[in-house]
């Protein structure tokens, strides 16, 4: 129904108006990005303080991710009751309780439960934020607006990282507990400012209120034209019929069973073009996180230790850089989204990552072989290897993850996919999380690096034969990349055919 051009020429204040929401929503992934910042120095004075084991700091370290999944799965409901913007503050709140009790933790014990609340919140936060931004965005500037997740993924990482240079000097029992308490301030701003978001036009339309998302889009939409195009692929999608104008309309109601069917639409028993978007999906979940990002920066201390940095600050110090880099190469990335295409960013700065890891891997397995010794050159390479790695990581799978399976399921199961995408995403960023300090033990920490370019090198090959170029293209159009036939039609008449209403989150759970 979408045409693959669009009317000139854009609205610059619909641009701002986009710009802002997006940048509203996206606020809360800084929550998890302060939590990978701050755990990655707060783990020094931990383990001291507490004097923990490594198998128990691993677990600490990990263990949110797996919490996360909580989270994930249930902003998918709570978003279909309550709606989009509603269920960004939810985020917020978890978070912070979750900051406030690890702050006051007096035990490990204590710490893990803390934890456990702080991970529902990024879970919440990692699965609403990309999927509303998507939803709001002109298909022009999609990609880059979209990609403000990652955006602020790493400035949350580099708060997380000034915040354990800030309070390292302070006692120790003391330090870390600030380190992590002070978290609950980001999710308060970020409760009270979601409510200058408008609701996504999406949600809006499966609950039948016309006019408020037509107001939402006339805001958004690049043109009038694409406003009204829009709009019109969404009640398709929707099953609601196209001469259906008014204020609020009825939707198709849904069957008691149509939670299951859902499942059985994406997961159970999918088209041949469901099944190749669901297995393109999780591919690059699986693969942004198997690349051993999280070991790079969960343990960026600890591996530039093993490079010969020994002082604290030194380590934190250069920690920070670390945060810098990724922050400034997903703005780049950003910037160049929807202008090169997600391919090419993503294939080039795959193949930097491998020679990375590989550099990383050497001058680690250098570094190790001559105890005692400083061997300039492979410290200088550790060094430059991780701040390549990323920043190649934040040109492209970082930002590239939510952008693309933001945009490629089909209405009726995208928040079904990509909370099943975030779930296998924490899945193995938790258990590359919790096994780095055991498989550095097992095969040195060089030859972690060694096995996690490998994994970097079939991610390249899968990315080279499975992901096909999105840009430019409405959300409604996207099936026809992967065998669909006019989606938002086939949509529309499944859900008169079965009665049911296509809401997005109420299929999450059955």
């Amino acid at each position: 129904m979408a045409s693959a051009a669009l009317p000139e020429p854009r609205k610059k204040s619909n641009i701002k108006y986009a710009f802002t929401c997006s940048i509203l929503a996206s606020m809360a992934s800084i929550i998890l990005g302060y939590d990978i910042g701050v755990m990655s120095g707060a783990a020094i004075y931990i383990k001291k303080d507490l004097k923990i084991s490594d198998v128990q700091l691993e677990i600490l370290m990990g263990i949110l991710n797996f919490y996360s999944l909580i989270g994930s799965f249930a902003a998918g409901r709570t978003s279909d009751w309550v709606g989009r913007r509603v269920t960004v503050v939810f985020a917020a709140a978890f978070f912070f309780a979750g900051a406030l009790l690890m702050g006051l933790a007096g035990d490990y014990a204590m710490l893990m439960f803390g934890r456990f609340v702080a991970g529902i919140g990024v879970g919440y936060g990692l699965m609403i934020a990309p999927v509303y931004t998507a939803e709001v965005s002109p298909a022009s500037s999609r990609g880059f607006l979209t990609s403000f997740s990652e955006v602020f993924i790493n400035i949350g990482i580099v708060l997380g990282y000034v915040a354990n240079y800030a309070f390292a000097r302070l006692p120790l029992h003391l330090g870390w507990r600030l380190m992590l308490g002070i978290g609950a301030l980001p999710s308060a701003l970020l409760a009270l400012m979601v409510f200058a978001m408008p609701e996504s036009p999406r949600w809006l339309v499966m609950k039948g209120r016309i006019a408020e998302a037509r107001l939402v889009l006339g805001k958004v939409a690049d043109t009038p034209e694409e406003a009204a195009e829009r709009l019109a692929d969404i009640k398709a999608a929707a099953g609601i019929p196209s001469d259906a104008d008014g204020d609020v309309v009825a939707v198709p109601r849904r069957r008691s069973g149509e939670e299951r069917q859902v499942w059985k639409e994406l997961i159970l028993s999918p088209t041949p073009a469901v099944r190749r978007i669901l297995f393109t999906a999780l591919g690059l979940q699986f693969f942004q996180q198997a690349c051993g990002v999280d070991s790079v920066v969960l343990y960026s201390p600890r591996v530039f230790r093993s490079a010969g940095v020994a002082d604290d600050d030194q380590l934190l110090a250069t920690t920070c850089a670390v945060g810098v880099a990724k922050t400034l190469f997903v703005l780049v990335s950003a910037s160049l989204l929807d202008r090169v295409g997600r391919r090419p960013l993503l294939l080039g700065s795959t193949a930097g990552m491998v020679v990375s890891l590989a550099g990383l891997g050497t001058g680690l397995t250098v570094v190790g072989r001559h105890p005692g010794a400083t061997v300039l050159w492979a410290v200088g390479l550790c060094v430059s290897s991780v701040l390549a790695f990323v920043s190649f990581f934040s040109l492209g799978p970082g930002p590239m993850t939510a952008v693309y399976t933001s945009e490629i399921y089909p209405l009726r199961v995208r928040a079904l996919g990509y909370a099943v995408g975030v779930a296998c995403n924490r899945v193995i960023s938790g258990t590359i999380s919790m096994t780095f300090l055991s498989l550095s033990s097992a095969v040195t920490i060089g030859g972690s690096f060694f096995l996690y370019a490998g994994i970097t090198a079939l991610s390249w090959v899968f990315f080279y034969t499975c992901l096909p170029e999105t840009r430019g293209r409405t959300l409604e159009e996207m099936g026809k990349l992967f065998g669909m036939e006019e989606t938002g039609m086939a949509e529309a008449e499944d859900a008169a055919a079965a009665g049911d209403e296509p809401s997005f989150s109420a299929r999450l759970l059955a």
